[in-house]
């Protein structure tokens, strides 16, 4: 068995601006991962999330020679790169509309996969009370709180300004306190 290569960061980024394929494989092994969820923190899609990756590893390849040490990390360079790169695909294609247009059941069904018995508290009727929101309101409080979206990820993948997404989730909250205090 070989033994395992590391690198230092200095070394990889040098290596990588070589276009050396050692330094590339050592990448993708080393952080395919983490580029990955913060990909899955956007696209829900498993497939469209790989494909991503594999478009974020072909654009760090191609785009290397950008990268300064003077300016950060090549770590944070790298999770720019990914997140900027999912906003894109759900932007395109049509990926942002499917976003806004997904039924309340089907972002509650799958936040229910992935709890546990004793937090399965969605049988208070929360899906059929949001889905009396406006659609404005609905697709910020999905996004928030079945998708787990920052207010900022939401203004942006929404397209609308920080302040109005504040506004909306605000009145969509005092919305579902009246419905639930009548």
């Amino acid at each position: 068995m070989a033994p395992s290569v590391t690198y230092s960061e200095q070394e990889l980024v040098l290596l990588l601006k070589q276009q050396n394929q050692d330094a590339f494989n050592y990448l993708y092994k080393n952080y395919a991962g983490v580029l990955y969820s913060v990909i899955k923190k956007t696209i829900s899609d498993d497939q469209t999330a790989q494909d991503v990756l594999q478009e974020v590893f072909v654009k760090i390849w191609n785009n290397i020679g950008q990268f300064s040490a003077e300016k950060g990390r090549i770590y944070t360079w790298m999770i720019n790169i990914a997140r900027n790169a999912s906003i894109d695909k759900l932007r395109s294609k049509g990926e942002i509309m499917k976003a806004k247009i997904q039924t309340g059941e089907d972002a509650v069904y799958s936040v229910r996969e992935g709890m546990k018995t004793e937090q399965k508290t969605d049988t208070i009727g929360l899906k059929a009370a949001v889905h009396e929101l406006k659609p404005e309101y609905q697709a910020i409080v999905e996004l928030a709180y079945f998708k787990g979206y920052t207010l900022d990820e939401i203004a942006k993948t929404l397209e609308i300004p920080l302040g109005t997404v504040k506004t909306r989730m605000r009145h969509a909250i005092q919305l579902l306190r009246k419905h639930y205090s009548n």
